[in-house]
């Protein structure tokens, strides 16, 4: 995958995401910068708390950033911009949620769930016009159209997860976030969702900003993947690369961490602990830097150098 000629999409350049104020500031987001080409699936890996999530939620603008910026499209949407803009990037980035329990109104049918953002930015579209773009939403994630006139409760954990996919479709969006969008879901249902989320990919030329702690599925969807730890991105290459060739201690673990399917080899499987305090960060300082063509890594000058021996055995 050429890089060079490849049109991007969404460039985050420097985010940084603090809440609180004063003694009781925390920086979730850290420094972080990376770019989405058109039409591309790139994935945001990391455990629990290290902030992917956060990342997400600022680039559509629902947490605020302390520092840096978002370029959409060659315009930057992050900060202060006008009603015009903020519409356009409403119409155009949606958001799929971790927990398809929790991000449907139980109290609303799901003619009104799915067609919410769509009336909110047509204020002029008909009835009629309404429910047929609902239709043919539902349809297009597997669900019947008479499914709208009925509330969430009524639906299982794969089906609520197919409504909010819908939910982000009718908008016809050109850039999707999609937030864990199967780690609720029974295993049995997360190819299938997957699997819908690839096919409409294809069909509709979306680009994916995909969300996930487990790498064995991000492998199966993600073209690149950014390794996220405390806040900060420590290695992005591409899907294949990564998986051949780790190079950051903190991605080594999480691979080693990926059961395997053969019991004997599982056995003897070496798992990998992370141990920050392997790094010499007090004088030699890390930075983020290009280590070879599409592969970027964290780390300072004494590392780099173990790095690039490592590349060239």
């Amino acid at each position: 995958m050429e890089s060079k000629n490849r049109e991007v999409l969404v460039s985050v350049k420097n985010m940084e995401v603090t809440f609180g104020v004063k003694r009781k500031k925390f920086v979730a987001v850290h420094g972080v910068s990376f770019d989405i080409y058109k039409g591309e699936t790139f994935g945001l890996v990391g455990e629990s708390g290290s902030g992917k999530t956060t990342i997400g939620r600022a680039i559509i603008r629902i947490n605020p950033m302390s520092a840096g910026e978002v370029i959409y499209k060659g315009q930057r949407i992050s900060g202060k911009i006008s009603h015009e803009l903020d519409r356009e990037v409403t119409q155009q980035i949606q958001m799929i949620f971790q927990d398809p329990m929790a991000s449907l109104n139980e109290r609303a049918k799901v003619d009104y769930i799915v067609s919410e953002g769509l009336v909110n930015v047509h204020h002029g579209i008909s009835h009629s016009e309404r429910e047929a773009k609902v239709s043919e939403a539902l349809s297009e994630v597997g669900l019947l159209p008479e499914f709208a006139s009925r509330f969430p409760h009524e639906f299982s954990g794969g089906q609520r997860q197919r409504i909010g996919i819908a939910r982000s479709l009718i908008m016809e969006p050109e850039f999707i976030i999609a937030d864990e969008p199967i780690s609720a879901l029974d295993v049995s249902i997360r190819a299938q969702v997957l699997n819908l989320m690839s096919k409409l990919q294809k069909e509709r030329g979306l680009t994916y900003l995909f969300i996930a702690h487990d790498l064995s599925v991000m492998r199966f969807i993600c073209d690149r993947i950014a390794v996220i730890h405390k806040g900060v991105i420590v290695e992005l290459a591409e899907t294949e690369k990564l998986f051949a060739h780790p190079l950051h201690p903190y991605t080594r673990a999480l691979l080693s961490a990926i059961p395997l399917p053969d019991p004997e080899s599982e056995k003897e499987k070496v798992l990998e602990i992370y141990d920050p305090s392997c790094h010499h960060y007090e004088t030699d300082k890390p930075v983020w830097t290009e280590i070879e063509p599409g592969h970027f890594i964290m780390a300072n000058q004494e590392e780099l150098a173990a790095y690039r021996r490592q590349i060239t055995v």
